[in-house]
C-alpha cells in the first residue's frame, strides 16, 4: 500500500466509530437519565466508544508513523491520546454522578446529562477535524 492509501484507511477505519458515536448519542437526549438501567447503557457506551477509539488510533498512529506521514501521525496520536486519557478522566465523572444518583442527589442527572453533551460536542469537533484533514492527507 503506499503511504497515501495508507492515510486514507485509517482516517476511514477512524470515521467509523466516530460516526457511530455521532449516530447513537443523541439517543440518550430522549430518555432520563435518572433511571439507572438508561444511566447504565449511557455510561457503556460511552465506555465502548473511548476502548474503541484508543485501540483504531494507536493502531492507525503507529501505521502512519511507520509509511512516513508525521504529521498525520500525529494528528491521529492526539486522537488516541485523548482517548487514552480522555477516557480515565470521563468515566471517573461519570460513575461519580452514577453513585451520586444512587446516593439521591436529585441535581446528579443533570450533570450526567451535561457530560453527555461535553461527551458529544468533542466528538462532534473531533470528528469535523478529521474530515477536513482528509484533503490534505490524501494528497499525492
Amino acid at each position: 500500500m503506499t503511504p497515501d492509501a495508507v492515510a486514507v484507511a485509517v482516517l476511514i477505519i477512524l470515521l467509523f466509530p466516530m460516526g457511530y458515536f455521532t449516530l447513537a448519542s443523541p439517543a440518550f437526549l430522549l430518555v432520563r437519565l435518572d433511571i439507572q438501567p438508561v444511566a447504565q447503557l449511557l455510561r457503556g457506551m460511552f465506555n465502548a466508544h473511548f476502548l474503541v477509539m484508543r485501540v483504531a488510533a494507536v493502531i492507525g498512529t503507529m501505521a502512519l508513523l511507520l509509511n512516513g506521514r508525521l504529521l498525520a501521525g500525529l494528528g491521529v496520536g492526539t486522537i488516541a491520546a485523548l482517548a487514552i486519557w480522555g477516557r480515565r478522566w470521563f468515566m471517573q465523572r461519570v460513575d461519580d454522578q452514577l453513585s451520586a444518583t444512587e446516593a439521591g442527589d436529585a441535581d446528579a442527572p443533570c450533570r450526567l446529562r451535561r457530560l453527555h453533551w461535553s461527551g458529544m460536542l468533542v466528538n462532534a469537533m473531533l470528528l469535523v477535524a478529521l474530515l477536513a484533514g482528509i484533503p490534505y492527507v490524501a494528497t499525492t
